[in-house]
C-alpha cells in the first residue's frame, strides 16, 4: 500500500531573495547619502563646532593667494557677479563659499554680499574639529 505523500519539502535554501534585499538596501543608502564634492581650488578650510552638509548648487572658492573659482572654473574677481547671476538666474539656490582660512575677511564679505544680493542662501564651508 503506497501511503507516501506526493508533496515533498525541499530542504535547500534559496539565496536569491536575500541578494535582492541586499541590493535594494545598497541602492537606498547610495541614494539617500549626502554627496560631498570637492571644491575647484585646493583651500585650507577653517574648523567649526558644527559642520552641516548642504547640497552644493554653486560653489565659490578663494585660495590663500586670492585665486577665485566659480563651480571649478577659474575666474577673475570682477567676473564673480556675472558668473553668479548666470548660474542663479530664475531660481533661488545655495552658494557655498570655500574660502581658505588665511584669506582676509573682506573678500569673504564681498563674495557673500554679491550672492546675498542675488537672493541666494549663502553657506560657508568648514571642516569639523578633529
Amino acid at each position: 500500500m503506497g501511503l507516501q505523500s506526493k508533496n515533498k519539502i525541499e530542504s535547500a535554501f534559496s539565496m536569491s531573495s536575500m541578494t535582492d534585499i541586499i541590493f535594494l538596501l545598497l541602492i537606498f543608502f547610495m541614494l539617500t547619502s549626502s554627496f560631498i564634492t570637492p571644491s575647484g581650488l585646493p583651500v585650507n578650510l577653517p574648523s567649526s563646532e558644527t559642520s552641516d552638509i548642504v547640497m552644493q548648487e554653486v560653489t565659490v572658492s578663494i585660495t590663500k593667494d586670492l585665486k577665485y573659482a566659480v563651480n571649478d572654473r577659474q575666474v577673475s574677481r570682477n567676473e564673480i557677479k556675472n558668473e553668479l547671476t548666470a548660474l542663479l538666474k530664475d531660481k533661488q539656490g545655495y552658494v557655498v563659499l570655500h574660502i581658505d582660512k588665511e584669506v582676509p575677511v573682506e573678500h569673504l564679505v564681498e563674495v557673500g554680499g554679491i550672492a546675498a544680493s542675488l537672493e541666494a542662501n549663502v553657506t560657508i564651508a568648514t571642516k569639523p574639529f578633529q
